[in-house]
């Protein structure tokens, strides 16, 4: 009997694994994505606010939510483990 060669590749090591996956992830732009996201909500939610705010004010504003949002995501991650 002849054996067969395997259908599926070697993967290799878990860090080899998670670099090829992490790296085709972000090659499809999923930062950008998520990002994009948090920029379309805060705008939505900011115009309803009725506030004027300056410029620097504004990107600083939505840099903080966004940290919080993202900071809120990376422990619902972490308690997956």
């Amino acid at each position: 009997m002849l054996n067969q060669p395997d259908s599926y590749p070697s993967p290799g090591s878990y860090d080899d694994l998670l670099e090829r996956v992490t790296r085709r992830v972000q090659q499809n732009k999923v930062d950008d994505q998520i990002l994009g996201i948090l920029q379309q909500v805060f705008e939505k939610e900011f115009g309803k606010e009725r506030v004027v705010l300056a410029r620097p004010d504004r990107i600083r504003l939505f840099q903080q939510v966004a940290k919080a949002v993202l900071n809120d995501v990376l422990g619902k991650i972490g308690d997956t483990e």
